[in-house]
């Protein structure tokens, strides 16, 4: 998918963040857009700024964990806009607690998010994607879905999750030979309110305003980088894409350094996760 004009693209978490600088960035290429949250007041915002440089676009509340609540909004989208072209699984969450100190709400409450939010969008627009006869769906996983960290084994359980699933889809769409690229994303800090909307228990747990302005110095790419970078990874139909010079990092060392990297790398990854880092 090279041109986007006129192209139907799907957004979720499209509120703020990386899910905006895609919104933005297609809305700048003619793509119509189906743009959701569950924030709709901040969904409805980005549609203006969309709305503004010249596309078409419709605001959703969405609760993307919720499975019947996704398939309908995906008869929603081909109702209003007669079909879709491009799909980005974009809402996510995050959690910091250790396997001992998270509860069981907080656990099934990051994967309906991150991991099932993902699958849920996925199997909604598949059918939609086939029928266009020129698809594309992008999933968004991390640089934790590369390497796990201390105090992030829910998250990282999601979005290993999403690398999969993700990529066993790009392989079930070659293999079948249907018309739907796939691409796996794995953003490294991103400028984003991601850790001020998270959740965090027990040693893991600190101011979060302290959290999140640690966070900020530390991340080293803003979401229009990152929606530059997934805009062109679907053009080119990369498998996956790697954002920022921390993604690459996190990819590098399990391949240097094997399963060792965890006896390796524990007490440091654990010290910057408590810093907020």
């Amino acid at each position: 998918m090279k041109d986007f004009r006129d192209r139907v693209a799907v957004v979720t978490g499209a509120g703020s963040g990386i899910g905006r600088a895609l919104a933005l960035r297609l809305a700048d290429r003619g793509a119509r857009l189906a743009l959701s949250d569950i924030d709709i007041d901040a969904a409805t915002e980005t549609v203006r700024l969309c709305e503004k440089a010249g596309s078409q676009a419709q605001p959703w509340r969405l609760d993307v964990a919720d499975r019947d609540a996704f398939v309908a909004h995906a008869g929603e989208v081909r109702d209003h806009f007669g079909q879709v072209n491009l799909v980005i699984n974009n809402a996510g969450v995050s959690l910091s607690a250790t396997v001992a100190d998270m509860t069981w709400d907080d656990f099934d409450w990051i994967m309906g998010i991150d991991f099932w939010g993902v699958a849920n969008g996925t199997k909604a627009f598949l059918p939609d994607l086939i029928a266009s006869g020129d698809g594309h769906v992008v999933n968004v996983s991390s640089v934790f879905g590369l390497m796990s960290i201390p105090g992030q084994s829910a998250y990282s359980a999601a979005k290993f999750a999403v690398r999969g699933f993700t990529g066993a889809l790009r392989q079930e769409m070659i293999s079948g030979g249907h018309p739907v690229g796939v691409t796996c994303v794995h953003p490294g800090g991103i400028k984003t309110n991601i850790v001020r909307n998270g959740r965090q228990s027990g040693e893991y747990a600190q101011d979060l305003q302290v959290k999140d302005e640690n966070f900020q110095r530390v991340a080293f790419t803003r979401p229009e980088t990152a929606a530059k970078r997934i805009i062109r990874g679907v053009e080119k139909n990369k498998p996956r894409v790697l954002i920022g010079p921390d993604a690459r990092l996190f990819d590098s060392l399990p391949r240097i350094l094997g399963g060792r990297y965890q006896d390796v790398m524990a007490r440091p990854l654990a010290l910057g996760q408590r810093i907020g880092q």
